[in-house]
């Protein structure tokens, strides 16, 4: 049976607070300076930090004594309106309406409306074998888009594996246009490898140029070692190329795998994993960038297209259109292995 605990901002204060607890899990509720209220969930593994009313972002995970997160330059989560106002998270919801970065023709914010939303509602949902926190929002604007979005993380019991959810429902009478990824944002390992199991010509470089990346002639001859197969990029080395990032593209997944599996094995011994499925998620992005204030090692950000805007995304066909009231759910799982 599935039980709820409903979370209040008047629960949240500067001070820490256990709110929940059992032989499993715990749940503490605290605020940073910042004013932005957090939980943090803890199983006999390790713990995930939790926003819940401010894009249910996942600012930190620590399993199994690792950081999973990126180098930022965040001390903690700060207000914004975009996500670039406070990327220091391990993983955000990039969409909904909109998504990735635009391109000049398009009118929306990097990475869409969703990460930074005001949520509505927050709970605990847990049983004896899990411990999860949803939250909920309603978008809704006079002559426009009308949604519920309803993100959920779940923790497992004795588990460093842990689940992303999304579930997003159409409430207007028109379709919706909808462009959904699972942000992830994993820590840089020197000497990490990839692997999946689709093939790797599936693996290919990202050919445009986003307005945020300001290319070198060194990036740029790297580019074409990448492209022309002379270098394969298959693991964490030559830290100094990836500034500015390096991005690659998987699409169309359904054509090689339904259960789509993604691993960044650590050189000193472990294994992160990715799991989802490609009805759900038919694209996905690798994403590497090394300098001294960020350092990511995006093994697989899993989505519904790439992430280069609206329009693109409309050209190729791969914008989904949600009828009126029809309901898509996301889910990912994600962790050490």
């Amino acid at each position: 049976m599935k039980n709820r605990i409903y979370l209040y901002k008047e629960l949240f204060s500067y001070e820490k607070k256990i709110i929940f607890q059992n032989d499993e899990f715990s749940a503490l509720t605290f605020k940073y300076a910042s004013g932005i209220e957090a939980v943090k969930l803890t199983n006999k593994k390790g713990f995930i930090i939790v926003l819940p009313f401010y894009g249910q972002i996942i600012w930190d995970a620590q399993f199994n004594g690792h950081n999973l997160k990126m180098k930022n330059m965040f001390r903690e989560p700060k207000v914004g309106n975009t996500i670039i106002d406070t990327y220091g998270c391990f993983a955000f919801h990039s969409g909904l309406i909109r998504n990735g970065c635009p391109s000049p023709q398009d009118d929306h914010p990097l990475h869409g409306e969703m990460p930074c939303a005001v949520m509505d509602n927050a709970w605990l949902v847990f049983d004896e074998k899990s411990l999860g926190i949803c939250s909920e929002v309603e978008y809704v604007k006079g002559f426009g888009d009308h949604y519920s979005a309803k993100p959920q993380v779940t923790l497992y019991a004795d588990s460093s594996l842990f689940d992303i959810h999304m579930q997003v429902t159409n409430l207007a009478s028109t379709e919706m246009p909808l462009q959904y990824m699972c942000h992830m944002n994993y820590c840089y390992e020197h000497g990490a490898t990839f692997s999946q199991n689709i093939p790797e010509s599936a693996v290919t470089l990202r050919q445009s140029i986003p307005a945020h990346v300001k290319p070198t002639e060194k990036w740029l001859e790297f580019n074409e070692q990448i492209k022309n197969g002379t270098y394969q990029l298959n693991s964490l080395e030559n830290d100094e190329m990836y500034n500015p990032e390096i991005v690659f593209f998987m699409d169309n997944l359904q054509q090689y795998q339904s259960q789509l599996e993604y691993r960044m094995h650590s050189p000193q011994g472990h294994c992160y994993l990715t799991k989802f499925t490609s009805d759900e998620f038919n694209y996905a992005t690798r994403w590497i960038l090394f300098n001294a204030d960020q350092q990511v090692g995006a093994f697989v950000l899993p989505a519904t297209c790439r992430p280069e805007g609206y329009l693109s995304a409309k050209e190729n066909g791969s914008l989904i259109l949600l009828s009126p009231h029809e309901t898509r759910c996301f889910t990912v799982t994600t962790g050490i292995e």
